[in-house]
């Protein structure tokens, strides 16, 4: 993505390919330190009202909830508690152990503690401000 102005967002619109993850956040700088300090989430672009960030090859926008206004998804959002219900985030090859400690540092749920899975992942799932479930995970080598 560095081939354009990550400020522009009609070159930032061109130029995302395949699968997408659109997110609406309370407070995008908020969402943005969570992914960034605990899940080493790349940020491309960032402000009050929307981020862009990348973890591998795959990019993540957070949008705030008023930047949606125009849009009927908020409709759907819950006047209160937690936004992320019925949706894990999983995020392959980020190390869940590291994850999770950096999580219980800064203050996060531990949602489900780091455990060794049987399908063959060692995992654990960690809750953002917005209640939305990221699960670091990492391959069990050797596979038997």
């Amino acid at each position: 993505m560095s081939e354009f102005d990550v400020e522009d967002s009609e070159a930032v619109g061109h130029a995302l390919t395949g699968f997408g993850i659109n997110l609406l956040v309370a407070d995008v700088v908020r969402s943005v330190e969570f992914l960034r300090s605990i899940l080493d989430f790349a940020v491309l672009s960032s402000s009050t009202d929307y981020a862009l960030l990348q973890s591998g090859n795959q990019y993540f926008q957070l949008h705030a909830d008023h930047t949606y206004s125009q849009n009927p998804l908020p409709s759907l959002l819950p006047e209160s508690g937690t936004r992320g219900g019925g949706i894990e985030l999983r995020l392959f090859e980020i190390d869940p152990d590291l994850a999770e400690q950096k999580a219980k540092r800064a203050g996060y749920t531990i949602f489900a503690p780091c455990a060794d899975k049987p399908h063959g992942l060692r995992e654990c799932c960690l809750l953002d401000p917005d209640g939305y479930c990221w699960c670091p995970s990492r391959r069990i080598w050797p596979r038997s």
